[in-house]
This record gives C-alpha cells, structure tokens and sequence, in this order.
C-alpha cells in the first residue's frame, strides 16, 4: 500500500481482493510542524509521542486490523515504521536501533531511510552524500530483524545487506 492510506477500507479492499501484498507504514506527518533547512531537508518539530515504539506498534497494529477487516490476508501484511514521516531526528534514530521491537509483532517489516532527512542532519551532508549514513542505517536495521530495505543505491546497499547478512543471519 505504499503511497496510500490502509485507514481507507477502501483501498484495503481492493488489495484484498487482489491478493497483493500491502505495506503499512506509520504516519503522522502534519505540514505545520515541518522545518525545511537548504541542503538538508525537512524535519519534524513538534511530533510528540508518550512512548515512541509503543505508541508506532499500537497505530500500526490498528492499520493490521483494518486491513484484515478489509480482508487482506495476513500473510500479505508488511509493517514499515514510517522513518522521516512525522518523527524528529531522535525518533528516527530510535526506531532504526530498536527496530526489532516492531518486528516481534509479527509481520515483515521494510525500513526506508535511503538519503532521509535524520541521516543529513546526524552527518550535516545533503541527499546526494548519504551512502554512508544509509549504509549504516542499513546495517543495524537488518541486524535489528528488518526483511526488506528500500533504498537509492541500490549497488552499494546490496552489498551491505549481504555483508550485514552473513553476519548476523548466518
């Protein structure tokens, strides 16, 4: 479902009744409370949470069961934290390092920090200079328990993840 709301049953229905696997993905971006700085992006000021991965367990357990209401079979269910979506530079760095805490709720989860914000502001480097900070993120996200990453350079991550791999997944 990337690029669109599972909270909209509709949409929940009609992956349902394709069979297609859904990724649902933790948001709570709100334009207002977005910092845009020249070469490093955007970043979110005013995201509150009264616990940080309990609080992006509970709402994205809440797209799970719409989407199953809806009817998509479960077994087709990827979680995505949402990194760069409504979250500050900490929240970021938080939920990559603890990200295994949304995968013991059971379902794949894809992480997509390619080039993100939090990564430019932690490094002060603009998208283009990266590689390295979304290698890193890369890293401890598979050793963290996630199953797929979605990146930019492609090359590059591929490696890392077959490193970090036969590392941790040996």
């Amino acid at each position: 479902m990337c690029g669109a709301s599972v909270r909209t049953p509709e949409i929940a229905s009609v992956a349902a009744k394709y069979k297609t696997p859904v990724v649902l993905m933790h948001n709570r971006s709100n334009p207002a409370s977005v910092e845009v700085r020249e070469r490093l992006g955007s970043s979110y000021i005013g995201a509150e949470y009264q616990n940080l991965i309990e609080d992006v367990k509970r709402e994205l357990l809440a797209s799970v069961e719409i989407a199953v209401k809806a009817g998509v079979e479960e077994k087709l269910i990827i979680l995505d934290p949402g990194i760069g979506f409504g979250k500050t530079r900490e929240h970021n760095l938080e939920l990559v390092n603890r990200l295994d805490e949304i995968r013991s709720l059971g379902y794949p989860v894809l992480l997509g920090t390619s080039r993100k914000s939090f990564i430019g502001f932690t490094l002060d480097l603009p998208p283009d200079q990266r590689v390295e900070g979304t290698a890193a993120t890369v890293a401890v996200g598979i050793a963290r328990d996630a199953d797929i990453i979605r990146v930019h350079d492609v090359k590059e991550m591929a490696r890392v993840a077959k490193m970090t791999d036969a590392i941790v997944r040996n």
